[in-house]
């Protein structure tokens, strides 16, 4: 069973930043992919970014492309999400998942992560 663990959430201003961190446990988190979503009041939990086992690959959901950057340190066990120009519509609860190993190439659905994070809560004010 692996364990999810995210920090990092907060109250911020428009144009501000924040870094996530989800920290994993065991010592297979090197072999997955790992992935950000989030999930405003009301609505879906969406995609965010993806990033693969060793790094090499990200991918990104177009309403953060050029805004946000995942990265991972896996000597840590650790994703991270940093999030720069922040919108008051990023506003949401962001979730950490790892990447089931049978879910093939589609990094941006939800049904491709088989754990998950309790959240941390992102708020931006305008």
């Amino acid at each position: 069973q692996a364990q999810l663990v995210e920090s990092g959430g907060g109250l911020v201003q428009a144009g501000g930043s924040l870094r996530l961190s989800c920290a994993a446990s065991g010592r297979t988190f090197s072999s997955y992919d790992m992935g950000w979503f989030r999930q405003a009041p009301g609505k879906e939990r969406d995609f965010v970014a993806a990033i693969t086992s060793r790094g090499r690959s990200t991918y990104y959901a177009d309403s953060v492309k050029g805004r946000f950057t995942i990265s991972r340190d896996n000597a840590k066990n650790t994703v991270y999400l940093q999030m720069n120009s922040l919108k008051s519509e990023d506003t949401a609860v962001y979730y950490c998942g790892r990447k089931s190993y049978y879910s093939g190439s589609d990094y941006f659905a939800l049904a491709s992560y088989d754990y998950w994070g309790q959240g941390t809560q992102v708020t931006v004010s305008s």
